[in-house]
């Protein structure tokens, strides 16, 4: 593994206003950061995160609150592969929620195909569906920092997911090719 270096923010806020603290954590959570215990945490090392923890540096100020701000590395590989590994934990679980999320995809076509629900409005609705999951998915994959183990399933599960709504798909378009075809023959009749 190459010597990685990370972004350090330690932080005390006031505990009042609970909201303007719960704001601050969920944006860290959403930058990726890996808390290593209330008030401190890491994320890697990059001109983007360096930009967005020096802005989160100042709201925490605005809060009334103090923070500092520091480059880090680890001392062997082993602290190196130990906050690695935290953060690919905390990716496998956003994995396990957004796997969890495809299963009901697929739980809800398998419901509109048993009904032989083959409307166009409930395709708009299922693809509205994936294109959430690919959304989130991508959402995901940016935090992916450092290849958590589940990423390759999710990936997977997607594409199952988009070949499942593109068969769904087709049967809408035969249906109403059906349907067309039966009140509106083509041929004239003689």
């Amino acid at each position: 593994m190459t010597d990685l270096t990370w972004l350090l923010l330690i932080y005390k806020v006031p505990t009042e206003p609970a909201a303007k603290r719960v704001a601050l954590w969920r944006k860290l959570k959403g930058l990726g950061a890996v808390y290593l215990q209330n008030g401190v945490c890491l994320l890697p090392k990059t001109d983007e995160n360096a930009r967005r923890m020096k802005m989160l540096d100042n709201d925490v100020a605005e809060m009334g609150g103090e923070a500092v701000l520091l480059e880090t590395a680890a001392l062997d590989p082993a602290q190196q592969e130990r906050v690695a590994s935290r953060f690919k934990a905390d990716r496998d679980e956003h994995y396990r929620e957004f796997l969890e999320r495809c299963g009901d995809f697929e739980k809800e076509i398998a419901k509109e195909l048993a009904a032989q629900k083959f409307t166009y409005a409930e395709l708009e609705e299922e693809d509205a569906d994936l294109k959430k999951l690919q959304d989130w998915l991508e959402k995901i994959r940016k935090l992916d920092f450092y290849g958590a183990p589940l990423a390759v399933d999710a990936s997977e599960r997607l594409k199952a997911c988009e070949k499942l709504l593109d068969a769904f798909a087709s049967q809408v378009f035969e249906a109403h090719e059906e349907t067309r075809s039966a009140s509106n023959p083509l041929e004239p009749k003689g």
